[in-house]
């Protein structure tokens, strides 16, 4: 992921919203540099491909076989 860095100055006049909406179309990351050095790092989160559904079933009664200690 490229990562820019630019002072807070120059975002000032510029909408949050066009902000992160050009950050996610460009999958970029922004350092933004506080005045007093600090810096804070604005990025997209990475998309996660979905979980597979498998087949299959759980029976009734599974947790009492697994965790009862009686027996």
């Amino acid at each position: 992921m490229i990562a820019h860095s630019l002072p807070l100055e120059a975002l000032r006049d510029r909408p949050l919203g066009d902000l992160l909406e050009s950050l996610w179309q460009k999958q970029e990351a922004l350092n933004v540099r506080l005045p007093n050095g600090a810096e804070i790092t604005i990025q997209p989160r990475p998309q996660l491909a979905a979980l597979p559904e498998l087949e299959g079933y759980v029976p009734e009664g599974w947790k009492d076989a697994i965790y009862d200690h009686n027996e």
